[in-house]
């Protein structure tokens, strides 16, 4: 383990763990990877069982390609999957479960997403490739100052997508700099989604 990577301030608390357990949890970082200090990196050091997917090039923003290499990982378990997505990673989820939804009727084995500050699919021209109505629990949280997507583009998309929406206040692009930590309140928020998620998964 790389020694620079500063300690969780917070262990989780076992019901967290409890309720996790049930499921695989896939963080979905955006262009460049998450960096140590960033919240997704910091939730993998709470919970380490929440698996990483790696893409090929994180500087190339190749939405197929992102969607085909989630697409790879979730197959690896039939096991229900709950995604953590943030910025591009958010366009790559879209992506895939509108896949999966027009291949088998339905998203499996998603069973819920977290999708934080999504990119805006307009500065990358892929909106027609991510507007599907998911169906399935859908959280999008956004930022009042986000530069890669305003609010009232976040709640929109988030209207396409069927998800609820949840504005964080003023957090910049909810990413490292944000200085958000462990950032305790975006877990609250993804344990409250898996209160949607019906008991059977589906």
């Amino acid at each position: 383990m790389n020694t620079s990577f500063s300690r969780p301030a917070t262990a989780p608390a076992p019901a967290h763990l409890a309720r996790l357990a049930d499921y695989r949890v896939l963080v979905a970082p955006g262009l460049h990877g998450s960096g140590p200090e960033h919240w997704q990196s910091r939730w993998q050091r709470l919970y380490p069982n929440f698996e990483r997917v790696e893409q090929t090039d994180w500087s190339q923003p190749d939405l197929p390609r992102w969607s085909q290499r989630l697409g790879e990982v979730l197959a690896q378990s039939g096991r229900p999957a709950v995604i953590v997505a943030h910025s591009f990673g958010c366009l790559a989820t879209v992506h895939r479960a509108a896949a999966l939804q027009a291949e088998a009727g339905s998203a499996f084995p998603i069973a819920a997403a977290l999708l934080v500050a999504p990119a805006d699919p307009g500065k990358f021209e892929v909106g027609d490739e991510v507007s599907y109505r998911l169906r399935f629990p859908v959280l999008v949280v956004g930022s009042e100052n986000d530069p890669w997507m305003s609010a009232p583009r976040a709640r929109q998309w988030a209207k396409t997508w069927g998800a609820s929406f949840h504005q964080a206040g003023a957090l910049g692009h909810i990413n490292a700099e944000s200085g958000l930590d462990d950032w305790l309140a975006g877990q609250e928020l993804l344990l409250g989604l898996l209160e949607q998620v019906r008991p059977s998964g589906w």
